[in-house]
């Protein structure tokens, strides 16, 4: 015969429910874990859609593209087509939540869930196409590069010179790619970047040519010598990838904007007025 103390018993039937409280607090944290990673796989139409705000990353200080006015509103031609996508995705141009951001940050506020689009002027090329999911272009665009009176007309008379160039744009991997010789000096903010050139702290100053087409009608002393550099390329929203209910949702509209000539809308309002006559819609926009 087995004789068992109740003394026994109960550190058994103790030992059981520790092993049973451990158990659910397991099962607990697999379902939160589970429930966590079926938010994550959430698109990224739903996110918005369900918050009521399209969350766009902007420049704020790009003109005509984006900048912010005196009375600390968004404006340009990035602005105005980011309230229409707003307007066709939520029935409210103003449900739309401007965040600035600078040239070399703009994966990663992709990455980090800080903005759902961003249209701050993105060039599409392979190597950032590796990193984010780009949409239909709205834009074209190529390298151009600025100097006093124009001097600098080719690449071969910036060798052994500095040259001016935004971090983490096309133009800074453009020459740090393929002219090691030529001395780049980078700044985080266009603005930095223009009051450079402005104080002779390097020969010339290499950008967008959309951009620099438009500064120089501000400041005549500079003109662009080099019009065109390397490949002719787009400008495209881009967003996180694995997000392609958004991805097909940005498509549908980017050829929306185009068929319905909004594009065209878009350009006579903010760029027109800055290139006048000198530059035609098509070599800027599609049509």
């Amino acid at each position: 015969m087995i004789l068992i103390s109740k003394k026994g018993v109960f550190m058994k039937t103790n030992g059981l429910f520790k092993m049973w409280g451990l158990f659910l607090v397991l099962i607990a944290l697999v379902f939160n874990a589970c429930s966590d990673s079926h938010k994550e796989k959430k698109d990224a139409l739903e996110v918005i859609k369900q918050r009521g705000v399209l969350k766009v990353g902007v420049f704020s200080d790009k003109p005509p593209f984006g900048s912010v006015d005196s009375k600390g509103k968004y404006q340009g031609y990035d602005v105005v087509i980011a309230k229409r996508m707003a307007l066709d995705l939520l029935g409210d141009e103003n449900k739309i939540e401007f965040i600035p951001v600078e040239a070399s940050a703009r994966v990663e506020f992709l990455k980090a869930n800080k903005v759902d689009i961003i249209m701050a002027n993105f060039t599409r090329t392979k190597e950032r196409e590796k990193v984010v999911d780009f949409a239909k272009p709205y834009m074209k665009v190529a390298l151009g590069v600025v100097s006093k009176d124009g001097v600098i007309k080719n690449i071969e008379e910036l060798k052994d010179k500095e040259l001016i160039v935004n971090k983490g744009t096309t133009a800074d991997f453009y020459f740090t790619k393929n002219y090691p010789n030529i001395k780049l000096l980078k700044f985080e903010q266009n603005t930095e970047t223009f009051l450079a050139l402005l104080n002779n702290k390097a020969t010339a100053l290499a950008h967008d040519n959309t951009l620099l087409l438009a500064w120089t009608k501000q400041h005549p002393e500079f003109k662009l010598g080099i019009t065109s550099l390397g490949d002719k390329d787009v400008i495209a929203p881009a967003i996180k990838k694995g997000n392609p209910k958004l991805l097909e949702w940005l498509n549908n509209e980017i050829d929306s904007l185009i068929s319905s000539d909004f594009l065209k809308e878009a350009y006579q309002e903010t760029l027109a007025p800055v290139y006048g006559d000198e530059i035609k819609p098509e070599e800027i926009i599609f049509e």
